[in-house]
């Protein structure tokens, strides 16, 4: 008969404790976004009175009918799906190499690897030489001006290279005894053993070129070329929106009530829709990555 030692009682104490604390952290975490969930279905007179809570109060569609009947809002909104997956993809590509290349301690020159990038974690160009770089390569008005600028982010790569080193250097050794090049190992031991740590860095660069909106409003000269982040915080700002798409004084009123709900909520929506499909991946995969430095 085996035996089961059973939890002492300060032990249950510590798990009712631990369970009604956290319990009270989602709660308060959660509360702000059903709130303004609420909010962007809500009456303007009842947002203005402050009866909204957690349930919409006065419900009306105005904001969401004026954004969505503009052709504009879609145009933009494709244009953010296409920026994110290009420059996600970019990103990835040479995030994953440079980590690889830094994670083998016998690579000559690996420290000054290193240390050019913490550097730039300290020291930037500065805006003014950004924007001249960027365009006298030409790269205005196309994907490039957002994915290349911004494609390697010195913490998601030290993540990476710390996850590359805490895996068993037997492997490759015996990869490479199969005949398998550099990049053979990396594609076909390495990133199969790192699905972790890669949807990790998928979703951070994601969710970062989604609600990116400056580089876009810096870089684009064109309307029909800006990301919908950008046309949502026009519309937020009275610039376009609602006046490009025929409202009225009367549909003015109801927007400005609410207009910051709603681009909160349709510029959240589409990262809540993925994030579920990576999260069993985000937990092992940071805290994997951080094991080692």
């Amino acid at each position: 008969m085996v035996s089961t030692i059973r939890p002492s009682r300060g032990y249950r104490v510590f798990q009712g404790v631990n369970g009604v604390i956290l319990t009270l952290v989602v709660l308060i975490t959660l509360y702000p976004f059903v709130n303004i969930v609420a909010r962007s279905f809500s009456g303007e007179k009842e947002i203005r009175a402050g009866d909204v809570t957690l349930w919409p109060k006065g419900f009306d569609l105005t904001t969401y009918e004026i954004v969505f009947s503009d052709s504009m809002f879609w145009r933009n909104y494709g244009n953010t799906v296409f920026y994110t997956v290009v420059a996600t993809a970019v990103a990835m590509v040479l995030t994953t190499c440079y980590a690889y290349v830094l994670s083998k301690h016998h690579l000559k020159g690996r420290g000054a690897l290193v240390g050019i990038a913490v550097f730039t974690m300290f020291f930037t160009g500065g805006l003014i030489p950004n924007y001249v770089l960027i365009t006298t390569l030409g790269l205005k008005n196309s994907v490039w001006a957002i994915a290349l600028p911004n494609a390697i982010s010195v913490f998601n790569l030290l993540v990476m290279k710390a996850f590359f080193e805490s895996l068993p250097s037997e492997l490759e050794e015996a990869a490479q005894i199969d005949g398998l090049s550099t990049y053979g190992t990396l594609l076909r031991i390495v990133l199969p053993l790192s699905k972790a740590v890669v949807a990790t860095m998928v979703l951070f660069y994601s969710v970062s070129f989604w609600n990116s909106w400056f580089s876009a409003f810096l870089y684009m000269d064109r309307s029909e070329l800006m990301p919908v982040t950008v046309y949502l915080r026009n519309l937020l700002a009275g610039a376009t929106g609602g006046t490009a798409a025929g409202a009225g004084t009367e549909n003015l009123t109801q927007v400005n009530a609410n207009i910051q709900a709603v681009t909160i909520v349709l510029t959240s929506l589409p990262i809540l829709c993925v994030y579920p499909f990576v999260q069993r991946y985000f937990v092992s995969g940071v805290m994997l990555g951080a094991v080692k430095g």
